[in-house]
């Protein structure tokens, strides 16, 4: 893959990165769940994470951010429902966040009746966005163990007439779709579906392997698109000779090779010069076993989603099929703060929790990083902490390598229980993360 650097240089001085307050926090008020989703962290073996509810002194030591805050999101890995202080938190932030502040969670929506959807916007709820991965009920359940089509819908409509009871015709009701290859073509119809039910942005995100038996669910690839463009280029070159150097891996090794043979092999050689002059990135391993065929009968889905997306409204955010060439970190240039249910403060998604995945096709080690906690330190002081400054100040230069298409991938750098560098000598490790490469989205 190229490797395009932004240096941090080219932030403005008031960039939400480089503020000496945060812009937006991600605050996890608990991490209990009424559901039991197969492809969620808390579903895996290997997960560790605790179970708790944030408390109110916790969230009262978040105050003094508040007065800057462009967005304050409420949810982590739980269901911020199940936290019984959450309409107090939402009606105190409202108290001291800027007017055009919002203030939002996701949610599964089962514990949504008439009473607890008018009792969030009365408190100052801006956002709400329900996941729902499938609209038969069938498939439905399948993915999300507790959880009945019927239920979202009423969850839906309870949304809807608190909407219209209370006057707030700016509130914004979404729904957020994991993509899968047993649900995608599940996509369009729900659109439909959504859009009848008062919907009117929707989040599309693929799914992140935990477990080794999730990866056959992923939809993406994990090659770029200009690994993809310059691999599809030389094949046809190939092709039009009569050369297939897809025969490559099986012919490469051999000690006698037939004049075919080394024709493979030296194609092979003049691709790989020519992605090294480009300083394009080839996992051969991957390109050769890509399916070129599915990417575009995603492509069609995506497509279909869009028309109907136009047609009823929607505004609809669809990620990438496969990694995008030129990263950004959208949690921190825009200033984020991850806040975990005991006052633990983290830069990101990626380094929320501690977990094991399978992102990129191989198991890697997440450690979570945290910069302090609340319960010894102010928030503004951990955000303006060196540790802290430097950290966002690194990871906007994006110096650092693409695990995801590195052949020698996972290395002892990455593949480590505890992280220290990377191949580039820096303490970031953000080189294995898909995030900021398009795959994955939430409400934010």
């Amino acid at each position: 893959m190229k490797i395009t650097e932004i240096p941090s240089q080219i932030l403005e001085p008031n960039s939400p990165a480089l503020r000496g307050y945060p812009s937006k926090l991600f605050v996890e008020t608990t991490t209990s769940c009424n559901l039991g989703c197969f492809m969620c962290v808390k579903q895996t073996g290997k997960c560790a994470i605790t179970e708790g509810d944030m408390s109110p002194a916790t969230f009262t030591a978040l105050e003094p951010a508040f007065a800057h805050l462009d967005a304050l999101i409420l949810n982590g890995i739980g269901e911020p429902l199940l936290n019984p202080r959450l309409e107090d938190y939402i009606r105190r932030a409202r108290e001291l966040m800027p007017a055009e502040g919002w203030i939002g969670f996701q949610s599964n929506g089962l514990l949504l009746t008439n009473e607890r959807a008018r009792a969030l916007l009365d408190a100052g709820l801006d956002k709400i966005c329900i996941s729902v991965d499938a609209v038969t009920p069938e498939m439905l359940r399948r993915v999300r163990e507790g959880a009945e089509i019927s239920n979202i819908g009423n969850a839906l409509q309870a949304l809807a007439k608190a909407k219209f009871s209370t006057g707030k015709a700016e509130f914004k009701i979404g729904i957020e779709f994991v993509l899968m290859r047993s649900n995608i073509s599940e996509l369009p119809d729900l659109l439909r579906w959504a859009a009848s039910r008062g919907v009117s942005f929707v989040i599309v995100t693929h799914v992140l392997p935990y477990d080794k038996d999730h990866e056959r669910e992923a939809v993406y690839e994990t090659c770029s698109n200009e690994a993809i463009s310059l691999f599809q280029s030389w094949k046809n070159r190939a092709s039009d000779i009569g050369i297939d150097i897809c025969r490559y891996p099986k012919v490469v090794w051999n000690y006698h090779k037939s004049t075919t043979d080394q024709q493979v092999v030296n194609f092979v050689e003049r691709m790989k010069a020519d992605a090294e002059q480009q300083k394009v990135f080839l996992d051969l391993k991957k390109l050769f076993n890509l399916d070129l065929s599915w990417l575009d009968q995603v492509a069609e889905v995506f497509q279909s989603a869009e028309k109907i997306a136009l047609e009823n409204g929607l505004d609809l955010q669809l990620p990438e099929r496969v990694l995008k060439e030129q990263r950004r970190c959208e949690f921190v240039e825009d200033g984020s703060i991850f806040v975990s249910w005991d006052g633990d403060i983290h830069p990101c998604y990626f380094l929320w929790h501690a977990y094991h995945c399978h992102a990129s096709g191989w198991e890697q080690m997440v450690q979570r990083k945290s910069f302090g906690s609340l319960r010894e330190t102010g928030i503004l002081q951990i955000w303006n902490s060196p540790e802290f400054k430097t950290f966002r100040q690194n990871v906007v230069g994006y110096d650092y390598p693409y695990c995801s298409s590195c052949s020698l991938a996972p290395c002892d750098y990455v593949q480590t229980e505890e992280f220290e560098q990377d191949c580039h000598i820096n303490r970031e490790p953000c080189g294995s993360c898909l995030w900021c490469m398009g795959l994955f989205q939430c409400l934010r």
